[in-house]
């Protein structure tokens, strides 16, 4: 039996209007007027038998009509409530029944009844929409504030398959919404997710499922910390080669090209000479510039050397002369000897012989990209991206979400296991190409090519950012699903609500006023566009809003400037 046992006498009024997904209905009841609220649910009569189409209220409007001037008639009220139909619930489905779909199979006819959807009514809704999608596809991620008994439920598949965006304001509850998801995915059994934790946010976060990594710092180099203490390196030669001319090559220089081109060569010969002394001879006829074989710097650096001092036989027996590239790769050697010196970079340059060994990246991507059930340890894989300088961290970011998209890529479908990237703070290393400069550029061209094709490969990436208006558009044009916290600027929900179904309405107005840890979810994942107040994560992260005034009248902290200043200078929080 349908869910909805409305009366007539229960009608909010009559449909006047219809026009393609949106109703304008009358109202018959001044005091049923008065307690319609926008962005509240109505359900009215569908043209077809066991069907009531569900819809979105997006205005409501009392209009006084006066009297013409050759009648005594008093002045008659007009009420309408303008409805944005969304989706269509059927008594039965087959062997279901109360079956609700994101889908309008009709439309209401005119003077069709039409009903506010509240009390007993909106509960056993809710709970319709929730078990709709509380299968095992499916998380509970909080309750929907139109009803606190009714869990809201997304669809994971959904969610992850086509790309997810996580948006809201600093102290609007965007990180605990993503700790949320963190510690759902960490309880699924095989899972698979790198986050990207750029100021050790997420580091609260422990347990089964969740594992932590940090790139390595200058004070990580020196006690040379390994894989086997959490701490990563990404040595040089994973770099792509417009990742490495970025990195080595001053585009400003005249003899840039010469020095883009003189780099390719020689690093090919580079590889060339450590597949052989390794005896890697198998590889020899198929390797690229961009493959992930190891080579030395020294060798490199000898070769460039080399180039740059080379003198040629003059016309003249006996006399020499500047060979062709002579003087022309001085800026680019000096660049590459400061890069390889800079302790800040160690991570690139001075992990140590281990980092040389050819097969040291698989022991990295185990790590790293294996899954729970594959390695035993954390489905989540924590990031710490912190200690790495804000000049290279879209070039380094990038080559993470370019090494886990490449290992998708080259593993044959029947073994491709899914794997999901968490990326926080995305405004930092995915900016608008307005905006972007050379490093920039790169990581662009990479999360752009995820956001495109990583579906058919078992990538999927979750963005995350306080500031929409400086992500890259083309990156959120390829999300489905957006969960948008409180936004206060004006241009970051100007973003969100072009992305978001023009059938909403008004609803995207609310986004200057919701609650902490409250959000607006559309897409994919969910049955219905949905206000949803998320469930707190047992553990919090650390991005929580600092109590200033309650910490102004406690008690300061011993030594709390002079560990700060050592902290500096040794560029790390021990």
């Amino acid at each position: 039996m349908g869910i909805f046992a409305y009366k007539d006498e229960d009608a909010l009024g009559q449909v006047a209007s219809v026009d393609t997904a949106t109703v304008i209905v009358e109202v018959n009841d001044i005091e049923q007027l008065k307690r319609l609220q926008v962005n509240r649910l109505a359900v009215l009569q569908s043209s077809k038998p066991g069907q009531h189409l569900i819809g979105l209220i997006t205005q409501v409007t009392r209009k006084r009509q006066q009297p013409t001037a050759n009648t005594e008639e008093e002045s008659e009220e007009l009420n309408l409530c303008k409805i944005s139909l969304i989706g269509s619930l059927l008594d039965r489905d087959g062997l279901k029944i109360n079956v609700f779909r994101r889908t309008l199979e009709s439309l209401p006819e005119i003077d069709a009844n039409c009903f506010a959807l509240e009390g007993e009514f909106l509960t056993a809704f809710m709970r319709v929409v929730s078990q709709a999608v509380g299968d095992a596809s499916s998380f509970a991620i909080g309750k929907y504030t139109l009803d606190e008994n009714a869990i809201a439920f997304l669809n994971g598949n959904k969610l992850f398959q086509r790309h997810a965006f996580i948006g809201g304001s600093t102290g609007s509850g965007k990180s605990w919404t993503t700790a949320k998801i963190i510690e759902k995915v960490a309880d699924l059994a095989s899972a698979n997710a790198i986050v990207f934790d750029l100021h050790g946010e997420y580091s609260p976060l422990v347990g089964k499922g969740i594992s932590h990594f940090k790139v390595a710092g200058p004070a990580d180099v020196v006690a040379k910390k390994t894989l086997q203490d959490g701490v990563i390196y990404l040595p040089y030669w994973l770099l792509s080669y417009e990742a490495l001319v970025a990195l080595f090559v001053d585009r400003s220089d005249q003899n840039a090209p010469n020095q883009a081109m003189l780099m390719s060569r020689e690093v090919n010969n580079s590889k060339t000479a450590y597949l052989v002394a390794g005896d890697h001879k198998e590889l020899l006829a198929d390797f690229t510039i961009d493959s992930p074989v190891p080579f030395s710097l020294d060798t490199l650096l000898a070769s460039l050397e080399a180039i740059n001092n080379e003198m040629v036989p003059g016309a003249k027996a006996g006399s020499e002369k500047m060979g062709e590239f002579n003087g022309k790769l001085s800026r680019m050697i000096s660049r590459l000897e400061n890069k390889i010196s800079d302790r800040r970079l160690g991570f690139l340059f001075q992990g140590g012989a281990d980092t040389l060994h050819f097969d040291w990246l698989s022991h990295l991507a185990a790590a790293i990209f294996g899954s729970t059930a594959e390695k035993g340890g954390g489905g989540v894989k924590i990031i710490d991206f912190s200690e790495v300088p804000s000049d290279v961290l879209p070039l380094i970011v990038s080559l993470v979400a370019r090494l886990a998209f490449a290992i998708q890529q080259w593993t044959p479908s029947d073994l491709r296991h899914p794997v999901a990237l968490l990326c926080d703070e995305a405004h930092l290393y995915i900016p608008n190409r307005s905006d972007a400069d050379a490093s920039d550029d790169i990581s662009i061209s990479i999360f752009e090519r995820i956001a495109k094709e990583g579906r058919k490969y078992g990538v999927s990436l979750l963005v995350i950012s306080q500031r929409p208006s400086e992500v890259n558009k083309t990156m959120l044009s390829q999300c489905s699903n957006f969960i948008s916290m409180r936004l206060t600027n004006a241009d970051d929900q100007a973003v969100i609500k072009k992305l978001l179904p023009d059938s909403l309405g008004s609803f995207s107005d609310i986004l200057p006023t919701l609650d902490t840890g409250e959000a607006l979810i559309v897409g994919d994942a969910s049955l219905l566009p949905s206000r949803i107040r998320v469930d707190e994560p047992l553990v919090k992260p650390n991005g929580g809003t600092v109590d200033f005034w309650t910490d102004w009248q406690g008690p300061v902290a011993d030594k709390r400037i002079g560990t700060a200043i050592l902290n500096w200078r040794k560029q790390s929080i021990q």
